[in-house]
């Protein structure tokens, strides 16, 4: 390079650095792989998903080695998860660390493997709701697979991070954002190491949640349509809480002296059911709107021209046994449902103007499980609680999709939920002789009466699973028919 050019790339990188500007690179979309589901589509089908529908990018919240075997050879870029409950251990023993990276990176990266571009560790360590628990593991954690990643020769291709909510900083305006007081210190250490090793923050962002949280938040702000109560912050102004919650975080890595580091949105999205709001439409309208706003690459105020790096949708599967205590809604995240079917129109803008369903489903029979009309159900209250304790009736609560087919229409839902987990056993459709089987699909409009997926492995490895929501939906689900009966 000659000396003039030398000095025109330095004259350009400064003119970057001192505008703010970012040279423009496209944002790729991707999509979260959730698993916890009672009925576990198979990882090989859920691969096929993936390719049908030209997603280069996945996020697994664990290392499943199941999902990770069926990714190698796919060509597809992985982020792989830590999750929070181990993040103690990785921080205080390097020998645990390397055990890690040898078992859930190191065999997966191989000619033919898996292409883990990321690891991330933890999953929103700093939510305000877990009051500190996990924040002085961290950065222990991220040092010490560092360093086997190095041992393992990975350090240059596989970058770790840490995966944030957007609670982790706060502002009344955009421009005015700053972590935390009390992460301050920390937030500082991890951004110093996401830069010293050439690694995004990811970031969550969930405008459905202050909507849902919030009754004063304005519902079009939510949206990527333009809003009547748009945020005047100075010069900018902002139409959509996605641009607002973005450029808060922006401007809290200023304060901190790394306004230019790059961002990953690591989850992002709308449910389909289970709350006021979310439902098919608004879901539609909203990933629609992000993908359309984020590939027009005009980025945000305060990053015009420089959309987030990567931007993994939230999510690409129902996951029909997640813990409801956020709420009903956190069952129904999919852009697919958790056989893999559409639930509605969506150009992802990868090629493709529609989704394309999975492929070679294997279902059980095309049978249910419905109150019997010919019996007294007056008694049916403690069925109900065993059936919604186990199984999924979050559709069945108010904001739900089958909210309004009746007292018997809930009573022949919460069986045939029940029946479905059971893996269509006879005997779990008995209700003391109140269910019976019926081979005609007894779905009402919206609401849709599912048939599970064939899958026994993965079935009976949730139900362990299962253990650790059943109290609660028992109290957040199955209570709540003493009071609709």
């Amino acid at each position: 390079m000659s000396r003039l050019s030398g000095t025109l790339l330095c004259l350009v990188l400064a003119i970057i650095l001192l505008s703010g500007s970012f040279p423009v690179g496209e944002s790729a979309i991707g999509v979260n792989w959730g698993t916890i589901s009672f009925h576990r589509l198979k990882p090989s089908t859920v691969v096929d998903l993936l390719k049908d529908n030209k997603i280069k990018r996945v996020k697994l919240f664990d290392a499943d080695p199941g999902s990770l075997t069926a990714l190698m050879g796919s060509g597809i870029e992985v982020m792989v998860g830590i999750p929070n409950e181990m993040l103690a251990a990785l921080s205080s023993s390097t020998d645990a660390s390397d055990l890690w990276v040898r078992q859930n990176v190191s065999r997966y990266v191989v000619k033919g493997g898996a292409d883990i571009r990321y690891v991330a560790v933890g999953n929103e360590p700093f939510l305000t709701s877990y009051s500190g628990q996990f924040q002085s593991f961290v950065v222990p954690a991220l040092l010490n697979l560092q360093q086997s990643l190095v041992k393992a020769n990975l350090a240059g291709y596989v970058k770790l991070v840490v995966p944030c909510n957007a609670d982790a900083y706060e502002s009344s305006l955009p421009s005015q954002g700053a972590f935390r007081p009390e992460l301050t210190q920390i937030m500082t250490q991890l951004v110093s190491f996401l830069n010293s090793n050439g690694s995004p923050f990811v970031v969550n962002i969930y405008p459905f949640l202050s909507l849902y949280g919030n009754s004063d938040f304005p519902q079009d702000y939510a949206f990527f349509e333009g809003s009547t109560h748009p945020v005047t912050d100075g010069s900018n102004v902002y139409y959509n809480a996605f641009d607002g919650n973005f450029d808060t975080l922006v401007a809290a890595l200023n304060k901190l002296g790394y306004g230019q580091m790059p961002i990953v949105i690591g989850e992002v999205g709308w449910p389909t059911d289970g709350a006021i709001g979310a439902n098919l439409t608004a879901a539609r309208v909203f990933n629609q709107g992000l993908i359309k706003h984020v590939l027009s690459n005009k980025g945000t105020p305060l990053r015009p021209d420089a959309p987030p790096m990567d931007i993994y949708l939230f999510a690409l599967l129902d996951e029909g046994a997640k813990s409801v205590l956020p709420g009903n809604f956190e069952r129904h995240w999919g852009i697919f449902s958790f056989d893999g079917q559409a639930k509605y129109a969506l150009n992802l803008g990868l090629g493709n103007k529609l989704l394309k369903n999975a492929k070679n489903v294997e279902y059980l029979p095309s049978r249910w499980c419905v109150a019997d009309p010919s019996k007294d159900l007056t008694s049916v209250a403690n069925h109900l609680r065993i059936a919604c304790s186990a199984a999924d009736c979050t559709t069945l609560n108010y904001g739900g999709s089958c909210n309004e087919i009746g007292a018997k229409g809930n009573i022949s839902y919460a069986f045939n939920s029940y029946y479905q987990l059971q893996m269509q056993n006879a005997q779990s459709c008995d209700f003391d002789g109140l269910g019976m089987v019926t081979f005609l699909d007894p779905s009402v409009g919206d609401c849709r009466f599912p048939v599970g997926v064939n899958d026994h492995k993965s079935s009976l490895a949730f139900r362990s699973c299962r253990r650790w929501t059943t109290i609660w939906t028992s109290i957040l689900g199955g209570v709540w028919f003493f009071l609709m009966l």
